[in-house]
């Protein structure tokens, strides 16, 4: 195969696409763990969106020949109207609904610039450790959220 050719479908890593067998494969998705004064910073998903109402941590689908880091602090200027600075990956999942898959990476973030505003979100809400139980988060965030609650963890 020629190098363009290999560098093409190298490319092609759309986020939404099918797979040869007619299997939705994972939509790979970017996320933030943006945490500030012992704060964690959440957003809540559109009425209409999937999982509509549902809390989620900022971030969104990463596009063909983007970094997820760089897919983050994308997504994160158009939700959020916010810089940051991504650091290490703190959990990866892959989850799968009945409707689709998702392959989540979760990024710890500094806030470097601005104040967050719920651009392309319904809401925005800074909550402390004990918070995380107090909102419905989707299911594949399920193991993130205990590894956030433990011991130990980053806040």
């Amino acid at each position: 195969m020629p190098i363009e050719k290999q560098q093409a479908a190298a490319a092609e890593t759309s986020s939404n696409r099918q797979s040869a067998t007619g299997n939705p494969q994972f939509i790979e998705v970017s996320a933030a763990l943006i945490f500030h004064g012992g704060k964690l910073l959440i957003t809540q998903r559109h009425a209409k969106a999937h999982l509509g109402g549902r809390w989620e941590f900022p971030g969104g689908k990463r596009e063909a020949g983007e970094t997820f880091e760089a897919a983050l602090v994308r997504e994160i200027r158009e939700e959020l109207g916010v810089e940051i600075a991504v650091g290490e990956l703190f959990e990866e999942i892959s989850h799968t609904y009945p409707e689709k898959s998702v392959h989540l990476k979760f990024f710890l973030c500094k806030l470097i610039a601005g104040e967050p505003q719920a651009l392309d979100c319904a809401a925005v809400k800074w909550i402390d450790k004990a918070g995380l139980g107090a909102h419905e988060f989707p299911a594949a965030d399920a193991r993130l959220l205990g590894k956030l609650k433990s011991v130990g963890c980053v806040w």
